[in-house]
């Protein structure tokens, strides 16, 4: 933080005994130590204020974009009647495919159904 040399920082604490004397250099010592404690918090206030000033203005900025893909999305893909299915699906390649339609199932013949593939023997054929 401070660009202070050892040589300068032996200056300053043989001023400090000179002035202030060894009986009241901790009282001097621990006012300085307050001081700066208030100082970083202080600082420390003002800093983690202003970066949450700049992460809103970043969501803001983010909201904004993805507000404006959206509509580009949505106005190039328009929702479509759900009442009207597409009688077709086109693939990647250009490529038409027809849509099956699946019928409901009954939920009692589908719950009877089996769950695994039963294996058909076939009895007519001697082995």
């Amino acid at each position: 933080m401070f660009d202070i040399a050892p040589s300068e920082f032996l200056l300053i604490a043989i001023v400090a005994i000179v002035v202030i004397g060894p009986k009241d250099l901790p009282m001097a010592l621990r006012t300085a130590g307050r001081w700066i404690a208030r100082v970083r918090r202080v600082s420390n206030h003002f800093k983690s204020g202003v970066e949450t000033m700049i992460r809103e203005a970043e969501m803001e900025e983010m909201e904004r974009k993805w507000r404006e893909q959206n509509e580009a999305i949505m106005a190039a893909n328009p929702p479509v009647d759900p009442g009207a299915a597409p009688a077709a699906v086109t693939d990647a390649a250009g490529v038409q495919h027809p849509l099956i339609e699946h019928t409901p199932v009954d939920p009692v013949i589908a719950a009877h159904a089996p769950t695994e593939p039963t294996r058909v023997t076939h009895t007519d054929h001697p082995a």
